[in-house]
């Protein structure tokens, strides 16, 4: 696992801009560097090493040097590869993974890409056509950033090297604001830093001067046959342990993140590592935001060492600002704490671990999906009444039951744009400053083009595939690379695996979900080896009792100076910021999840853009 940071190179660097752009990702791979500079273009490289710990620097190049690699992630069949391109003439001169890519797109050109199996992104300087060419694994595992200044193309692993730039100006995206405040992560392509932009998942681009072309390799495509849930428990299983196989491929020890629930658990009994690691919530509501008492139970079932920390609220707040920096962007999943915290905690004892992230999003495991075939006497109404009855509901103040009825007057595409809805537009039009939120678009309005993609599907598969496009990598991978980066930690998901996508796309939506339970083929499949007890648990990742902080003298101030601050008045009406805190705190609704991704924004912001800003 590593970083790395590249520009075309019209200011003449000396390697002193390179430099501390490098600097600024070091976290990334603190254990060697590597510069290729040229008139053209300048390519710059951190390394965590974890395969080819003796040949495997960066930048690479091919035989006669007329391309250079830079390359963040793994490939996990590169073994094969490399034995197929030996066999079709080439010569490799390391053992590192990386350098299947460089013979991979000589013989296949840009073919390479239905052949990776593994979690990437990468760019390759071609000087003979004077071309970029890079792209991004399948999920959007590995981040990969880009813009175009005056003279230049930019592109790395994390925007915060970008800043080190001379042609970079640093300003703030406020349409990213208003649709992070409704999603709690960035979700388009654009970034919250004016002209930088993400390149989605399962995309390759070319770059020819200033132009970039962008071209999408693939795309989920699930079944709707009926099958037999026997045949595809067995699949998943089979599935589930070649990938846990493939990667846990590598020149140091693995180690594997540890829960409650299946997923992290399914993926650490494959995998039969020494070591687990787990992190809880000191809390007055008992173990409600502690699984490590579960963790040590599993850990001690499978014969492995679980190691563990009870997280002060005190650590998790204080900490706060930095887990910011680090994401680059505003990210207010209260869990992203927790994971950088059992990133740490792992970091002290191995440099890979495993994890659970995935499952949900291919196999059906978020028990909103349930809500489709979860129907009452209400559901057997007229749609046009249910209708009609939202829509007045709509201008109703929020009780209980009343999104109920909005909500059941709403087709999937206007009701659902993923596991996160924090403000609708009328509630976040409410607090922006108007100048800020006049021009941004509804929620559901980004989420259309991914309908589209899937509008002859069922329900259910919609809310999956929408959830693989945008959830998965704005929230859920982003957090996983960021938090474990951070501590120069690789982190593998084997659930987000080419195979085992591929077997995930033919299960039928009745061994996915039913009224019951989730997930269902992979939980049978996981009963196999795995108690029941486990098996059959509900999800809660690492719970954080923000709602409770939030009620707390010590927090409650906390968050209420941030909301008087010059940044909360610049941007949002601060007398309704503290008013919705206020009501929190009085147990009058929980808006801790609304208050909290306020607040992440402004702390995010003070590190980025305010005068203490190091940056």
């Amino acid at each position: 696992m590593c970083g790395f940071v590249g520009f075309t190179n019209y200011i003449n660097d000396d390697g002193s801009v390179l430099e501390k752009m490098k600097n600024r990702i070091i976290h990334r791979g603190p254990d060697s560097e590597g510069s290729y500079i040229d008139d053209k273009v300048c390519l710059g490289f951190r390394r965590l090493s974890i395969i080819g710990l003796e040949d495997g620097d960066q930048p690479m190049f091919n035989e006669d040097g007329s391309l250079v690699l830079v390359f963040n992630g793994e490939i996990y069949n590169f073994k094969d590869l490399k034995e197929e391109l030996i066999q079709k003439g080439h010569t490799f001169k390391s053992h590192a993974d990386s350098e299947v890519l460089l013979h991979g797109y000589e013989q296949w050109g840009t073919e390479i890409m239905g052949k990776l199996r593994g979690m990437f992104a990468f760019v390759i300087y071609d000087k003979e056509k004077d071309i970029f060419f890079g792209a991004r694994d399948m999920f959007g595992i590995k981040p990969f950033y880009y813009t175009f200044t005056e003279n230049s193309f930019l592109f790395g692993s994390e925007i915060k090297s970008f800043l080190d730039h001379p042609e970079f100006k640093k300003e703030l995206n406020e349409e990213a604001l208003a649709h992070y405040l409704s999603f709690q992560y960035s979700p388009t392509e654009e970034t919250f830093f004016k002209g930088v932009y993400k390149l989605p998942p399962a995309h390759y681009f070319i770059v020819r001067g200033n132009e970039m072309e962008r071209v999408r390799y693939f795309k989920p495509n699930f079944s709707t046959v009926p099958g037999v849930l026997g045949f595809y428990s067995d699949k998943v299983d089979a599935a589930v342990r070649e990938s846990v196989k493939a990667h846990k491929i590598a020149d140091v020890e693995v180690g594997s993140f540890l829960s409650s629930g299946i997923d992290s658990s399914y993926i650490a009994e494959a995998a039969q590592v020494d070591k687990t690691f787990t992190v809880g919530f000191e809390s007055h509501d008992g173990d409600r935001y502690n699984e490590i008492h579960f963790a040590k139970d599993f850990a001690d079932v499978i014969g492995v060492e679980n190691i563990s920390k009870v997280i002060t609220p005190e650590e998790y707040w204080s900490t706060f600002p930095k887990i910011q920096y680090h994401m680059d962007e505003p990210l207010a999943d209260p869990a992203a704490i927790a994971l950088y915290f059992v990133s740490e905690l792992a970091s002290r004892y191995v440099k890979v671990v495993m994890s659970g992230e995935g499952a949900d999003e291919l196999f059906g495991g978020y028990r909103i999906y349930q809500e489709p075939i979860t129907t009452t006497f209400y559901d057997r109404l007229p749609f046009g009444f249910r209708r009609f009855v939202s829509r007045v509901c709509s201008y109703l103040p929020h009780i209980h039951g009343i999104n109920y009825l909005i909500r059941r007057g709403q087709t999937i595409e206007e009701r659902f744009i993923g596991n996160a809805n924090i403000f609708s537009k009328k509630e976040r039009d409410g607090i922006l400053k108007s100048d800020i939120s006049k021009d941004a678009c509804k929620p559901q309005v980004l989420c259309e083009k991914f309908y589209r993609e899937v509008k002859d599907k069922d329900t259910i598969t919609k809310m999956q595939y929408l959830d693989i496009n945008m959830w998965l990598m704005g929230d859920i991978l982003l957090k996983a690379d960021k938090t474990s980066m951070a501590n120069s930690l690789e982190l593998r998901v084997p659930f987000l695996d080419k195979k085992v996508m591929e077997l995930a796309e033919q299960i039928p939506l009745d061994c996915r979900v039913n009224r019951k339970t989730t997930k269902i083929a992979l939980r049978k499949a996981a009963e196999k080896t795995l108690p029941k007890v486990t098996a059959t648990k509900d999800k809660l990742g690492f719970p954080v009792p923000i709602r409770e902080w939030l009620k707390e003298d010590g927090y409650y101030n906390t968050v209420k100076q941030a909301f008087l601050s010059p940044a909360a008045e610049k941007y949002f009406d601060t007398a309704k910021l503290v008013k919705m805190l206020d009501k929190h705190r009085r147990g009058k609704e929980d808006l801790s999840r609304k208050i909290w991704t306020v607040y992440t924004f402004l702390v995010w912001y003070g590190e980025y853009f305010e005068e203490k800003a190091n940056v």
